[in-house]
């Protein structure tokens, strides 16, 4: 059955065509495996809680908004009732029964590795024309603000805020408040199989989601099966756009032991007994616009695993770093077992990509990453095997490596790579393909390997001349500064390649502009298969795809066949006579809208 849902529609209604339900709420209580819920054009201020799920893939739930037609749903209210004070300070009351049950500005973040910075930061925030307000320090601060900012203090009764907009007239323009804590998010786990496609999902006042506690994203999963997130733009959460992650347990929360919070909360996942490929995970994340999020684009702690990351814009994430922790990147995974992130673009984060504990089976292919402000890759205590592959990386740091049991192969490094070791951390492993544990151990300082990659910034591989455990490194090439680890004997490296770069965009997507040599050709690069990676040192498993099947990375950045017998270092396999070089979208199917709906300037970067 369908069900369809209109701004002029009523409740009542049976859902049809002809008579639309109007709260998308109201559709999702009546839908049934099988079923599929249509909303058409207009803003719908609520929040969507799935009481249910589908039967299986092929029976989900789906909603989508309809074909053509701009749907948002919005975590937000509208508020014109200004004052003005003094100056360009203006203030509203707000009874805080208006909230219901969760007042956003009554709400203050807080965590596992959340660090406030010496202040108190709320849930709660406020937009104008779209754009989000800074929450100042204090109320003198506000009326201090050379730029635009907001300020809340929630008493027994009533919420004040206060707004600084600059000349603006906030009666005048769209000023809107979050009233909800998230947009699209069942209350309870195990809503398996939906089908989420094609809206605008914004403003939400979302919690702070460490590894250790239930994670509550502006659209999450809440420890289900088998979502399918695409063609949506989510944009605007307090904390994360999209969560794949926990459960709520009562045992959330141990941060006064350390580390060891994440240790225990690994022991109790596991000890649940429901975390299976059968049961948990396996969710599609694809074709997304996910941006300005104060926490994470997508964060997920273990119900990540098993899944296909593909095709997303991810941008503007954590770029105001008012408050600071451990969990902060475009995509930041716990976990993230089996799950391929592949050819997604992920731009001006404080961190592109951050895979942390048990990074296993897990493929991260084709991805472009630039711009990123500490990192485009963090991999971190883990045991592997994992692999990565035909990648761009762009920003000054391209990669930091504190785990072990990796393959680097055919990616473009412009930044610098780093490797720090973390002894003293433990970990589990499990067996191939799954989440039943065989065994833990310390992450050594090697078991890395590093072929047919071309590096362009920083020192190279010299990060890894002081390496105690085995390293594989072959096939690389070497531009300007970027020097070899003392391993590689026959590394190609040219001291005189012009290695500056550039990112330019157009109304269509994004060139790389760069010198592109064909001497990188002449390296006699081996293919990369299953056997010549070999085994990981502790976990002593293969590098397989997640069906068990073994690799062979025949085809490049583009989808193009590589040569069989010597492929080209780096992610292209044919290399341009001219530049720039088209790099997104990287092959039909995969979108270039992000870049539709924003100004991106050109990033380009000197030789390191």
């Amino acid at each position: 059955m369908e069900y369809h849902v209109a701004t002029t529609g009523k409740d009542q209604n049976p859902g049809t065509p002809e008579d639309p339900l109007r709260n998308i709420q109201t559709a999702a209580d009546r839908a049934q495996p099988g079923d599929v819920i249509t909303v058409h054009e207009g803003v719908y201020r609520e929040r969507v809680n799935p009481p249910r799920g589908g039967a299986s893939h092929e029976q989900r739930i789906v909603y989508q908004a309809a074909p053509g037609e701009q749907v948002a749903i919005k975590g937000s209210e509208i508020i014109r009732d200004w004052n003005r004070l003094d100056g360009n300070v203006w203030m509203t009351r707000l009874p805080n029964a208006y909230f219901g049950g969760f007042n956003p500005f009554a709400q203050v973040l807080s965590g596992d590795w959340f660090f406030p910075l010496g202040r108190t930061h709320h849930s709660g925030a406020v937009f104008i024309n779209d754009e989000a307000l800074n929450e100042a320090r204090t109320l003198d601060d506000l009326f201090n603000f050379s730029h635009r900012g907001w300020f809340a203090k929630s008493g027994e009764y009533e919420t004040c805020l206060w707004i600084n907009v600059g000349e603006a007239d906030p009666n005048a323009e769209l000023v809107e408040i979050t009233r909800r804590r998230t947009v699209f998010y069942p209350d309870k786990p195990g809503i398996n199989y939906l089908t989420v496609k094609g809206f605008t999902l914004s403003q939400a006042a979302t919690p702070w989601s460490p590894p250790t506690t239930e994670q509550i994203g502006l659209i999450g999963v809440n420890w289900s099966k088998g979502w399918i997130m695409e063609d949506n733009t989510i944009t605007h959460s307090r904390c994360a756009g999209i969560t794949l992650g926990k459960y709520f347990d009562r045992e959330d929360a141990l941060i006064e032991y350390g580390f060891n919070a994440h240790y225990q909360t690994v022991q109790r996942v596991l000890a649940r007994g429901d975390w299976t490929p059968e049961r948990i995970g396996g969710h599609v994340v694809r074709n997304n616009l996910i941006a300005f999020c104060g926490q994470a684009g997508i964060v997920g702690s273990h119900g990540g695993a098993f899944c296909t990351i593909v095709g997303n814009v991810i941008h503007d994430i954590h770029t105001r770093p008012l408050f600071s922790g451990f969990e902060q990147a475009g995509i930041k995974l716990h976990a993230p077992v089996d799950t391929v992130i592949r050819q997604n673009l992920i731009y001006r984060c404080n961190m592109g990509i951050w895979m942390d504990w048990m990074t296993q089976g897990t493929r991260i292919t084709g991805n472009l990453l630039y711009d990123n402000r500490d990192q485009d890759l963090f991999m971190e205590i883990s045991h592997g095997p994992y692999l990565v592959d035909h990648n761009v990386f762009l920003s000054s740091t391209a990669l930091l490596d504190s785990a072990q049991g990796g393959a680097y192969v055919h990616n473009l490094f412009g930044g610098a790579v780093r490797q720090r070791a973390e002894p003293t951390r433990r970990t589990p492993y499990f067996k191939p393909h799954s989440t039943e544990w065989e065994g833990e151990g310390q992450v050594l300082d090697g078991d890395e390997r590093f072929l047919n990659n071309v590096f362009l910034g920083g020192d190279g591989l010299q990060s890894y001349d002081v390496n105690k455990e085995p390293l594989w490194m072959d096939g690389n090439v070497f531009l300007y500064r970027a020097t070899p680890c003392r391993l590689e004997r026959d590394a190609l490296h040219l001291p005189n390649a012009d290695s500056r770069f550039a990112i330019c965009p157009d109304a269509s997507g994004l060139s790389l502009q760069m010198a592109f040599d064909p001497a990188w050709r002449n390296r006699n690069a081996l293919p990369v298969t299953t056997k010549r990676l070999g085994k990981t040192m502790l976990s002593g498993q293969a590098f397989e795809e997640r069906d068990g099947n073994d690799i062979l990375l025949d085809r490049d950045y583009f989808g193009i066949l590589r040569d069989p017998s010597s492929p080209t270092p780096g992610p292209f396999e044919e290399i341009p006579d001219q530049s720039p070089m088209r790099v997104w979208p990287p092959c039909p199917g995969v979108r270039a809208h992000g870049h539709r709906a924003l100004q991106v300037e050109k990033y380009e970067q000197e030789p390191r």
